[in-house]
């Protein structure tokens, strides 16, 4: 599977953006799928994960209330919804696909897209 992310941009703390991730191929239905971001300097954290029917979410901690991970299967999009937006949310943000739904580790996600860049300025 192939993955191309999108949605990212400059905006103010409080804010909100919602990035989308579009993925190629006939099986996005059958893959859990996840999102991950990663700062400057820093390692690639898990953000969200979604399973492939959408029925579980897992949310990193410090995002939950504030991010929700959505699919549209017909549509071989995932989404994450970011509202409540902070500074420390400034990073660049991957899909991620084929992992377990809530797997912190990127090892454990074997397809990843490009990322796209979030800014949140203070």
């Amino acid at each position: 599977v192939q993955l191309q992310a999108c949605g990212g941009g400059l905006v103010q703390a409080g804010g909100s953006l919602r990035l989308s991730c579009a993925a190629s191929g006939r099986t996005f239905s059958s893959y859990n799928m996840g999102w991950f971001r990663q700062a400057p300097g820093q390692e690639r954290d898990f953000v969200a994960g979604i399973s492939w029917s959408g029925g579980s979410t897992a949310y990193a901690d410090s995002v939950k209330g504030r991010f929700t991970i959505s699919r549209n299967n017909a549509k071989n999009t995932v989404f994450l919804q970011m509202n409540s937006l902070e500074p420390e949310d400034t990073a660049v943000y991957y899909c991620a696909a084929g992992g377990p739904t809530a797997a912190k580790v990127r090892e454990n996600w074997p397809h990843w897209g490009q990322g796209t860049l979030v800014t949140v300025s203070s």
